[in-house]
């Protein structure tokens, strides 16, 4: 058997040492979340296709546009980010007067809600038992995402920011949700 360089065996060790460490930040990160059913069907036929959920962009703009209005309603200016179960930007309305901060902002809520499929206001405070979750790139914990769920699975996600308060930020998010429904 060849003997690897000092070179290679760090490289292994540090390539280990992330895998370790990213199974055990992921199992700090959803050990309080509930376990969802997955949104995914895999072909019988053939295992190497999936079929999955997906939030049409006729329905993101639906959801969108009930953000705004319901924000509109409290006077508030804000941005709405709806993302897509990878992430993704589907789209995003910046409403009159919304600072520049906030169009950022609305997309790190949702990715950060889509991620977790969990409301943000939730996530911040798992930041107590693992502050460095707050150091995933693209990521923000602050209140204001919410996650679209099909069969208890993450399939978008809405973020909102601007607002005076992540609570209204939020409200306004879960009025989107809400819009999808009807």
């Amino acid at each position: 058997m060849k003997k690897l360089s000092l070179r290679a065996r760090v490289l292994t060790g540090v390539a280990a040492a992330a895998v370790v460490a990213g199974t055990v930040g992921a199992a700090s990160a959803s050990a309080s979340a509930p376990a969802a059913a997955p949104a995914v069907k895999t072909d019988t036929k053939n295992r190497n296709l999936q079929e999955s959920t997906h939030l049409t962009l006729a329905a993101a703009t639906r959801a969108a546009q009930a953000t705004l209005d319901a924000a509109e309603k409290e006077n508030q200016r804000v941005s709405v980010a709806v993302v897509d179960r990878n992430g993704n930007t589907i789209l995003t309305l910046r409403g009159d007067g919304a600072g520049p901060q906030a169009y950022e902002s609305a997309v790190k809520k949702a990715y950060t809600a889509v991620s977790w499929n969990a409301p943000t206001s939730e996530l911040a405070k798992r930041l107590a038992n693992a502050p460095t979750l707050k150091d995933i790139p693209g990521t923000l914990f602050l209140a204001g995402g919410a996650p679209v769920t099909a069969e208890g699975a993450p399939i978008a996600a809405i973020g909102v920011a601007g607002a005076p308060s992540g609570d209204l930020d939020e409200k306004f998010a879960q009025a989107g949700v809400a819009a999808l429904g009807q």
